[in-house]
């Protein structure tokens, strides 16, 4: 080991030493995932003629079938014109987009001093088209768009079913508040000096800072801890207070509050996750998304939403109803798995979209092989040259109920009292 990891060691810190290389060797998987889900959908969308001109011509579906070619990996919403620069290639949908804020924000449209208008992104048309695709028809390259952006945004998913310790008599929640006001309370240890901190919502904040809190007017992320009575309401202090403690978002741990709010504020709206960022939008243009608007959240959320922009499309889009179309998409994903394809016969491009690549999971693999053999039993069976031969049963897993029953009462029959002094009573 190297003295760095040393002393680590001797400071109590029991890091391996290839726990680093182990971490990169993950990242290399996830990355390698990724680009498979990639390739697969480059070749179903070939197959469906569904990507445009200028992208399907730099992927080789000879070869290295579903990847780029050498030095070439264009953006599927940009493309190259005659003088070399690039174009959006969306702008109806653009332009449709521009009318609704020019609707919901006309004042963006004000010229400024300069003779200016507001400039509204184009990458903003995603989701308009993610909303639109809901009900409305949009072209094959449209749609090629939304499905290559949803390979990208899947969602957070847990494969294991582990579960989040849940406490019943607390309340625990993310909440980005804007300050309304700061004032000095008292004075507190080490010249530090105790602010009031007036929430938008009436909630009072105590911190403690040796120089003044200039919040007022900024929004602030607080994990709030509310403790609760068993009829579900707040505690109260001997004043009348409710019990509410807050915490600045920075633990590891805090990511859990916040998937929680952003999910409840997407069930309440009852919008699906495009159609929320892009109502937002219109009514807050200045609006950051990734981090602010939609932070982590379930698989689900996804997956949900981009059902139903299938089964609204292939009503518009006889290519995606095809069943001659869709048996050569599974014959080129699985020339040779014969159960596989057998078993997609009878679904449809939805499915195949949904579960077999875009949001396909890989089952955990089973460890049944690290169990050892029980020593005390076996079975008996006769080869077919008529030898008899041992074959041991598998012990019970260490992390079995059962074994662990089988522990506690082996060792209460172990137990053994001894008595120091033969005068004395136990």
């Amino acid at each position: 080991m190297s003295q760095e990891i040393l002393g680590k060691f001797e400071s109590g810190q029991s890091i391996s030493q290839t726990a680093e290389r182990t971490g990169f060797r993950s990242v290399r998987r996830l990355r390698q995932r990724s680009l498979l889900r990639r390739e697969r959908l480059h070749r179903v969308l070939n197959i469906l003629g569904f990507l445009p001109h200028h992208y399907g011509r730099t992927i080789d579906f000879e070869k290295r079938v579903g990847q780029f070619k050498n030095n070439l990996e264009p953006k599927i919403a940009y493309f190259q014109n005659d003088s070399g620069k690039f174009e959006f290639l969306f702008k109806d949908s653009f332009e449709e987009m521009v009318a609704d804020f020019r609707k919901s924000q006309p004042q963006l449209f004000f010229k400024n001093k300069k003779g200016k208008e507001a400039k509204i992104p184009y990458d903003w048309t995603l989701y308009y088209l993610r909303k639109k695709a809901i009900s409305k028809m949009i072209s094959k390259e449209e749609l090629a768009w939304l499905l290559l952006h949803f390979n990208q945004k899947r969602g957070y998913y847990q494969l294991r079913g582990e579960e989040e310790a849940v406490e019943e008599n607390k309340s625990v929640k993310y909440c980005a508040l804007r300050v309304e006001k700061v004032e000095p309370a008292e004075k507190g240890k080490n010249d530090d000096i105790w602010y009031n901190v007036y929430l938008e919502n009436g909630w009072i904040y105590r911190r403690s800072s040796k120089t003044f809190l200039d919040w007022a007017g900024l929004v602030k992320e607080f994990i709030v801890t509310e403790d609760l009575n068993p009829d579900g309401t707040i505690k109260t202090d001997k004043e009348g207070k409710e019990k509410r403690s807050f915490k600045a978002v920075n633990s590891e741990k805090d990511w859990i509050a916040i998937k929680k709010s952003t999910e409840e504020k997407i069930l309440d709206s009852g919008k699906t996750v495009g159609t929320f960022i892009y109502e937002t939008l219109l009514q807050k243009p200045d609006q950051k998304i990734r981090g602010k608007l939609i932070r982590t959240i379930e698989r689900k959320f996804y997956k949900d939403e981009l059902r139903l922009i299938l089964e609204a499309q292939k009503n518009f889009h006889p290519e995606l109803q095809d069943k001659k179309l869709y048996q050569q998409c599974i014959d080129e994903l699985y020339p040779f798995n014969d159960a596989h394809r057998t078993s997609l016969a009878d679904r449809n491009f939805v499915n195949l979209f949904l579960d077999d690549i875009i949001f396909y999971q890989r089952p955990l693999k089973s460890k049944k092989s690290l169990i050892s053999d029980c020593p005390f039993e076996y079975r008996v069976f006769k080869t077919e040259s008529g030898e008899w031969k041992k074959s041991p049963i598998k012990a019970i897993a260490k992390s079995n109920p059962l074994y662990q029953e089988f522990r506690i009462l082996q060792w209460l029959k172990n137990l053994r009292i001894f008595k120091k002094d033969p005068k004395e009573d136990v």
